[in-house]
């Protein structure tokens, strides 16, 4: 992992600067786009029901009505008010970075992925070794996974440092998971996309967590969109686009740190194809 450490730092700023770049800005303005829209017929159908809802839920848990009876009920009826638009910020925030990732992965990844490798590795050669159909039940799968795991673990989030580990460990994962394969889709085959998943597969998931954490960060942006009605209109499609942002981040760096991997896989079967093929390839990345 220290020895990847050069390769995943050189990566990380270089996707950092492709960020500002004003094709990345205008690529996510679609699924931004694509996601206000879905947010807004969200909010518009379902907002007022499910805050009431919550709003019941907190009025009629067992645990909570000690507290309520204790605060009195006009003090308890002002902190439900706060609390329920929260728990329901808290319960759909991880369907909306999970269809973020969705998004963006269907949307900008491929897009992104042939840019990096235009602009750094003009000469790879792309050996398309899984179709579209492919992607969508990768991306599927590794969904489904993602809200098994966060509908078990809710009970979790409710342990004070754990609410801070697990959601972006199960967000990065995820991000993980769904990018890479779409990066290495493009331009490896089925063999070396198996052979870079597992001999990379600690830095990649290292990048995954840590665009799992940056992903989390927008939800200050969505709150006070809740909590400030007045700015509602303007905080709530901002933390959206800098959601989006987050994970174009996530796809530049997954594609400039895979395809860097992959071009040196591809040299390292050119030099000693003998050699890596009776002892496996196990040359640590360099920048």
């Amino acid at each position: 992992m220290l020895v990847a450490m050069p390769l995943l730092i050189d990566s990380s700023w270089r996707a950092l600067v492709y960020c500002f770049l004003p094709r990345v800005l205008a690529l996510s303005l679609l699924p931004f786009i694509v996601m206000v829209a879905v947010l807004g017929a969200l909010i518009y159908w379902f907002w007022t029901p499910t805050v009431a809802w919550a709003h019941q839920a907190l009025d009629s848990w067992p645990m909570l009505s000690m507290l309520w009876n204790w605060m009195g009920q006009n003090k308890a009826e002002h902190v439900q008010d706060i609390v329920a638009p929260l728990l329901v910020i808290f319960v759909t925030t991880p369907v909306i970075v999970l269809l973020s990732v969705l998004v963006v992965a269907s949307l900008i990844t491929p897009a992104l992925t042939q840019w990096v490798a235009q602009r750094r590795f003009p000469a790879l050669e792309r050996k398309r070794g899984v179709f579209f159909a492919g992607s969508i039940l990768n991306a599927f799968g590794a969904t489904v996974l993602a809200l098994v795991a966060l509908i078990v673990s809710i009970p979790l989030w409710f342990v004070p440092m754990l609410a801070l580990v697990l959601p972006p460990l199960i967000w990065g994962w995820l991000t993980y998971r769904i990018i890479i394969f779409d990066v290495l889709t493009l331009y490896a085959s089925p063999k070396e996309r198996k052979t870079l998943l597992c001999q990379y597969r600690w830095p990649l998931l290292t990048i995954g967590v840590v665009c799992g954490y940056l992903s989390t960060l927008p939800s200050i942006v969505w709150a006070s969109g809740l909590l400030f009605a007045a700015a509602f209109v303007v905080l709530v499609p901002l933390a959206v686009w800098i959601y989006m942002l987050v994970l174009a981040f996530s796809a530049l760096w997954f594609a400039h740190y895979g395809l860097s991997v992959l071009v040196q896989l591809r040299a390292q079967v050119r030099l000693a194809p003998s050699n890596v093929a009776s002892t496996g390839i196990n040359t640590a990345p360099r920048t």
